[in-house]
């Protein structure tokens, strides 16, 4: 796709929905489990807790959706919290959000695809082996499928979203009937026991404090993603602010009935599940091996009529898919902050880059590589990789709401007009509300999940917010040190230009190559070339005086059968002896049409050339000799990725195969 059909890219909101908001939206199919998976530490005399922590969790959620309408409509060129906080608080609490952010764009891709494996192995247990192949070639297709471009994408995933969504509806809405006329469902875990994890039967005091405390900050995951949507703003079609924050309402409103009904029915139904099968009493099965069913299978099982219905499988088949669909927001939002970071110079310039569908390819490939080796790393297990999770997401909310705060600020000082400055209150306590529940959350979750392994993000989001300040003090330093002061100074040409041709024998590449340096008319030319062996030397010299070549020949001395080393040390004493000459070094290459080809020719030539770059007032000069197979990679054939932008055209693959191979030098 060509640069100027970018506009073409733009979202309508219903395909926004499923792109932005599929991680918040399918994050309610195990925000409720996490819950219960806490709270029966202490047995199944702590259930009673669950109303409340979802209670809380649904206000949390609501406090979220209102301050990020706001962030969405003061900052609508995208950037989200990072653009909010740096704007407000300063580059370095913004590269705090940004670095946060990152890594729970990689959590969000690891959590989502493996809690969706979760749901195929709960529909067919006997590929449980198998969960980690799954998860990578899921994290795979769903990389594959984003460098499609991000309307692409969206289309893609916007039936698995919305067929998702229907179904929990429906099976909140079936089991609200049953209940109505007395015939609730009842899970088949009802009857299972619970043993302590502590083997104590009561909590009291600060065990049971600590204990809700851990049990809301699981719940939290269910607001995962919920920033997505302020990122991408510049994605949405005219007017982009109006239409984005209708869809984060959409979003929240549905998140929220969602979460509700299925964590309201868990309880109805009296389903049992904890971290461990073996602390369930009357679990079937081996314990070691046998895996639980999820809170949505067990649900969907009792709520339909068993394992067996065809509804049962719906909702399993269309849970896991969103669920691995989830990852898309990730997939989404972290290569459009990776671009936003790059255009800072915080991060490498090639995230900035779009690739040929217009979709920032480098960012997609980097959250793919670094989320499957996540998932490999701990066995795509749902219970380690959340304790890694939502710790970046309310590190950005908390200091986004902070930075609204000042943005108010800023804007009542100076604004005169009674309507905007009504609005502008009420702005600034919605945002001062968010900060103050968000980093109360935050304090919550350190507390809770620190020694659980959280540690571990906050160290790679510090270890990130070091490499990317030393990013930016070196293109800072690059950018200082290529600055022209003096045009003229910067331009001074060389006195003179020696020339130099590496030879290793005569032939036609090594002619060309003279011809090539006579050309560029230097003030001096000699060829050069090392001995190695004492019979090819010879050789050498005897058919240069016979075929009388114009241009003196230099032999340097190699006794130790080296190439590199008497040629680099010969051009830096020319350099020396003149420090105001320049020498340019021509070098004969092959050019060859196959990959194998490549290697069945010396590469002295690249040894040299990555020396001699090194040295001040060295030109590395290369002249292409093509061998007979290169126009082999001029014959039609399929088009290469990055063609068209690298310009080959329909069926050329030439500057894609033709490989370059030294001559031996």
């Amino acid at each position: 796709m060509r640069s100027e059909e970018l506009g073409e890219t733009l979202l309508p909101k219903r395909l926004a929905l499923p792109i932005f908001a599929s991680d918040p939206l399918s994050s309610v199919a195990y925000a409720t489990q996490e819950i219960l998976l806490v709270l029966t530490l202490g047995g199944t005399t702590f259930l009673y807790l669950t109303p409340w922590v979802a209670a809380a969790v649904v206000a949390l959620m609501a406090v979220v959706v209102l301050s990020y309408r706001q962030v969405v409509h003061a900052y609508p060129s995208g950037g989200g919290s990072y653009e909010v906080v740096s704007h407000n608080l300063g580059a370095s609490a913004g590269l705090v959000v940004a670095a946060s952010l990152l890594v729970d764009y990689v959590m969000t891709v690891a959590v989502s695809v493996a809690s969706g494996v979760d749901n195929i192995i709960s529909a067919f247990p006997g590929i449980a082996s198998f969960r980690v192949l799954m998860a990578v070639g899921c994290v795979a297709l769903l990389a594959a499928v984003n460098l499609r471009g991000v309307r692409e994408s969206g289309k893609a995933f916007a039936a698995p979203t919305y067929l998702f969504i229907t179904g929990i509806m429906l099976m909140v809405i079936t089991g609200v009937v049953r209940i109505a006329f007395g015939h609730g469902p009842v899970a088949a875990s009802a009857g299972y026991g619970i043993i302590p994890a502590d083997h104590k039967d009561t909590l009291a005091g600060l065990g049971l404090l600590m204990l809700g405390l851990r049990a809301f900050a699981s719940g939290c995951t269910a607001l995962t993603g919920v920033e997505a949507i302020s990122n991408g703003v510049p994605a949405f079609r005219k007017p982009k602010s109006k239409n984005a924050a209708t869809t984060m309402s959409v979003m929240g409103i549905t998140a929220v009935v969602m979460f509700m009904g299925i964590t309201a029915l868990a309880l109805t139904s009296k389903i049992h599940i904890t971290d461990d099968a073996c602390r369930l009493t009357g679990f079937p099965g081996d314990c070691h091996s046998a895996p639980q069913q999820t809170v949505i299978a067990q649900l969907a099982s009792a709520i339909f009529g068993g394992d067996h219905s065809v509804l049962f499988y719906f909702i399993q088949a269309v849970t896991a898919l969103v669920l691995v669909l989830a990852a898309n927001t990730a997939f989404n939002g972290f290569p459009l902050l990776a671009s936003i970071l790059a255009q800072h110079r915080y991060l490498p310039r090639q995230l900035h880059t779009r690739g040929d569908r217009l979709a920032f390819s480098n960012g997609i490939i980097a959250l793919a590589v670094v989320a499957g080796g996540l998932l490999w790393l701990y066995g795509a297990n749902v219970t380690s990789l959340i304790h890694l999770y939502i710790l970046g997401v309310f590190t950005s909310f908390t200091l986004s709401q902070i930075g609204m705060v000042r943005h108010w600020n800023r804007t009542l000082a100076t604004e005169t007009d009674g309507k905007v400055r009504s609005g502008a209150h009420r702005s600034r306590v919605i945002n001062g509300f968010g900060a103050v529940t968000t980093a109360l959350v935050l304090a919550i979750v350190l507390l809770t999940k620190f020694t659980q392994g959280a540690w571990l993000a906050v160290v790679a989001a510090i270890v990130l917010w070091v490499m990317m300040r030393g990013i930016r003090r070196h293109y800072d330093a690059v950018a200082d040190e290529l600055t022209v002061d003096d045009p003229h100074a910067e331009s001074v040409r060389p006195s003179k230009v020696h020339g130099i041709v590496l030879v290793s024998k005569l032939h036609k590449p090594t002619l060309r190559a003279i011809g090539y340096a006579e050309a560029f008319r230097p003030d001096s030319l000699e060829a050069v070339s090392v001995s190695v062996e004492k019979e090819s030397t010879e050789e050498l010299e005897a058919k240069w005086e016979e075929f009388d070549v114009r241009v003196p020949l230099k032999v340097l001395d190699s006794p130790f059968r080296e190439i590199t080393k008497p040629v680099v040390a010969y051009v830096r004493s020319v350099r020396r002896s003149s420090p105001r000459d320049a020498v340019a070094v021509f070098i004969p290459e092959y050019v060859v049409g196959h990959w194998w080809e490549h290697l069945l020719h010396n590469q002295s030539a690249l040894w040299l050339k990555s020396r001699l770059l090194f040295t001040p007032g060295v030109m590395v000069i290369s002249v292409p000799w093509q061998l007979s197979s290169a126009p082999h990679a001029d014959h039609p054939a399929r088009r290469a990725p990055g063609s068209v932008r690298r310009g080959e055209p329909a069926g050329n693959r030439s500057a894609r195969e033709a490989i370059k191979a030294p001559e031996n030098v």
